[in-house]
């Protein structure tokens, strides 16, 4: 499969939730959920572990936080490939976002660079 990036410049396809999903190992979604759980000290559950990645049309299989991610929100609303594809690029939103994932900036940067 392709890269999935989503919006804010993450990579979809190598998400631990999104390849759970995709191999619907119920094994692994118990894995995640117990790593995530620990991580973002917050009660996931293996059945929490669907996604199909931002991108997805499905509210019902995106994961939890993406589905109130006001980044994916707004990437929605202006109908955008990604972020990169926006003529506010970058935006507080997305840069706050970037002191935490300094990839997901590079990978979008990338992009924009490509355009």
């Amino acid at each position: 499969m392709d890269k999935m990036i989503a919006f804010c410049g993450l990579t979809c396809t190598e998400c631990l939730a999104f390849i759970a999903t995709r191999k619907d190992d119920d094994e692994e979604r118990k894995k995640v959920a117990k790593i995530w759980s620990k991580e973002y000290k917050s009660e996931i559950k293996p059945e929490d572990i669907n996604c199909d990645g931002c991108l997805a049309e499905e509210e019902s299989r995106v994961f939890n936080y993406c589905k109130v991610c006001k980044i994916r929100e707004c990437g929605k609303e202006k109908a955008v490939e990604n972020c990169a594809y926006c003529d506010d690029f970058a935006c507080d939103k997305l840069n706050d976002f970037f002191k935490m994932a300094s990839a997901a900036k590079a990978a979008l940067e990338e992009i924009k660079k490509n355009l």
